[in-house]
């Protein structure tokens, strides 16, 4: 059954419009509008250096779907930086999902390249990505965003000295899913994805990996858009993580860790945390459940920064 997976980004302090309708069970949409620069974030520099030091270099990349590349004010080119792809959620936009999580200057604080693209929009004018057979091409268009945002990052690339040892991709909802099918299809480039609310292939023989992938995956358990203990679309929070975690040799059952406060509307520490011990380099599979969260939660203070600190501590072997 298709179902839409709206962000609803009311929550955020710019005035977006939203709406919301029901189609099935747990269904929402929301509508908002898109920005061109995210807030909160640190400028972006228009005069980085690629990666050859022969002058400056392009910001905007992407071809007909322009995406602009966040540079931290310190890169250098003798240096490799990490690069962090944000994907957004259906109906939403790379400047909105950027907005409502705060994430630009946390990211280029920590040097890392930053971008937060946009997907294409379907027969409702909602943006979406391409992702699984779940989520979200509900207009069947056949987009191939997986080889897109391969090029995307590769086009990056060629212009700044990227260490492809840290290349790592973020999203919600619609964009989680899109970061487990990028882990899917291109594991030979992607270090880490760390998705909030999605989930992976509900067949797994549809992810081809050619190896591990560091994987974080943060989910509410009172999700009603995207149910944690998934559906026959697609398969719950632990399943996803437990798939990388088997392709990275981990032992067979994850241990819990200290609780967590990331949710900045749940008092305390609110979220558990799952990680699977034993696993080889490059291969580490991690599960923070919200307790009482849902699918679209309030970013408290220690999330993004303990999600970036996450992926930067896993890079590829």
């Amino acid at each position: 059954m298709k179902y839409w997976l709206g962000l609803g980004l009311a929550l955020m302090l710019m005035a977006c419009g939203g709406d919301e309708t029901t189609t099935g069970a747990s269904t929402a949409t929301a509508t908002v509008a898109s920005s061109s620069s995210g807030a909160g974030g640190s400028a972006t520099t228009s005069s980085g250096q690629g990666g050859s030091g022969a002058g400056p270099a392009k910001t905007v990349f992407g071809g007909d779907r322009a995406v602009t590349l966040h540079v931290p004010s310190d890169y250098d080119p003798a240096s490799a930086a990490p690069l962090l792809i944000l994907l957004h959620g259906y109906s939403a936009s790379g400047g909105a999902q950027n907005s409502y999580w705060g994430l630009q200057s946390k990211a280029l604080e920590r040097g890392m390249l930053y971008a937060y693209p946009d997907g294409t929009t379907d027969p409702t004018s909602k943006q979406f990505w391409n992702a699984t057979d779940a989520c979200c091409d509900f207009g069947n268009s056949g987009v191939d965003d997986s080889s897109y945002l391969r090029a995307l990052v590769e086009e990056i690339q060629a212009s700044y000295n990227v260490d492809p040892k840290r290349i790592y991709f973020t999203g919600h909802s619609n964009g989680s899913y899109m970061s487990f099918r990028m882990a899917c299809d291109h594991a030979d480039l992607i270090a880490g994805i760390a998705g909030l609310a999605g989930a992976m292939w509900s067949d797994p023989t549809k992810c081809p990996a050619s190896e591990a992938v560091n994987v974080l995956h943060i989910h509410g358990d009172n999700d009603q858009t995207i149910a944690y203990a998934g559906s026959p679309n697609y398969p719950s929070a632990p399943d996803s993580v437990a798939f990388w975690a088997q392709k990275g040799d981990c032992d067979a059952m994850p241990t819990d860790g200290a609780p967590i406060d990331i949710e900045g509307g749940i008092s305390g520490a609110e979220t558990t945390v799952s990680s699977y011990a034993g696993c080889k380099a490059g291969g580490a599979a991690e599960l923070w459940t919200i307790v009482g969260g849902g699918h679209i939660p309030s970013i408290g203070a220690n999330w993004m920064p303990s999600m970036l600190d996450w992926l930067l501590a896993h890079p590829k072997p």
